[in-house]
């Protein structure tokens, strides 16, 4: 069987379910149970037709997970949101606010001279997060929106989290970010960035935020209105990066492999971007090839940025 197709897709959920996994949206998940849960987070950033895909065979298997959708035409599209909407799926906005108001406002260029300006930072942020009200009012006539989830944006140097510096989502009527609010002391994050699930070395934006990508630390997020909690994605701690390193996979049968023999921990969050899921010949060899030239790239752009 061939990875990366749907059919390797229900294989692993099948694995999944077999083993006593329940499924959660990110809205509803309950991380201090001992139950097993994991919730499946799609990233919606193109070939939209293929996230309704995943939607319909998770409905069939009584499955549920979160869509996040960005406002660009490649993942905006009121019929499919309203469509898995409808199949019992949370939907949520996949923001990139500040990178898509510095490409507008032709400021990327400047972006090295006022990196520690707070100011300017302040000016970027006070238009993004007009971008991001506007945007977030327009799923909300479609649909129910209480989580967010970052875009990476990996071409931007800037990131769209900085949002949270200046202000507090909450007060928006979101209630939870994926990089802030979860504790992955004891939740294992899997990722199929870079079309692999081990590629940490070629992920831009999927990690923290600051020096190194492991977050700034307790003192460097004093002054954010939202403070991510110690252990997210976004503010790393010793323990967490101990927790996550102790599960290295490659290839999803490596992790149906592990599912099998009972070896993967009770909480997972896995996130999944549906364009590299196909089973149509053409569309997967296509991206294959054009996941593995970006891959290239951004490994130059990490260096570039360390």
């Amino acid at each position: 069987m061939v990875d990366f197709t749907l059919g390797f897709f229900s294989f692993l959920l099948e694995t999944l379910l077999k083993r006593g996994f329940s499924f959660r949206t990110f809205e509803t998940i309950v991380t201090n149970t001992k139950n097993n849960e994991i919730v499946l987070r799609h990233d919606v950033d193109s070939w939209k037709e293929n996230s309704l895909d995943f939607a319909k065979m998770q409905h069939s298997m009584g499955i549920v997970g979160t869509y996040y959708f960005r406002i660009l035409p490649q993942s905006f599209d009121q019929r499919i949101i309203k469509e898995i909407a409808g199949l019992g799926h949370e939907i949520g906005y996949h923001y990139e606010d500040v990178s898509l108001t510095a490409e507008r406002q032709k400021t990327n260029v400047k972006r090295q001279k006022w990196e520690n300006d707070e100011d300017y930072e302040r000016y970027m942020t006070s238009i993004a997060i007009e971008s991001f009200t506007e945007n977030l009012e327009k799923l909300r006539k479609i649909v129910t929106i209480k989580t967010i989830c970052m875009h990476g944006s990996p071409m931007s140097r800037w990131d769209s989290r900085l949002l949270w510096k200046y202000y507090d989502y909450h007060d928006f009527g979101i209630d939870r970010e994926p990089y802030f609010d979860v504790n992955f002391d004891e939740v294992l994050y899997l990722t199929d960035t870079g079309r692999r699930w081990d590629g940490g070395a070629v992920s831009i934006r999927d990690k923290g935020f600051g020096i190194r990508n492991k977050g700034l630390g307790e003192e460097g997020y004093k002054e954010w209105k939202v403070k991510p909690i110690p252990g997210s994605l976004i503010n790393m701690t010793s323990k967490s990066i101990d927790f996550q390193n102790k599960y290295k996979f490659k290839s999803t049968s490596e992790i149906i492999l592990a599912a099998e023999k009972g070896e993967l921990p009770n909480k997972i969050m896995m996130t999944f971007h549906p364009q590299r899921w196909t089973n149509k010949p053409v569309p997967w060899v296509r991206e294959l090839v054009w996941q593995n030239v970006k891959n290239v790239g951004k490994y130059f752009l990490v260096k570039m940025r360390e």
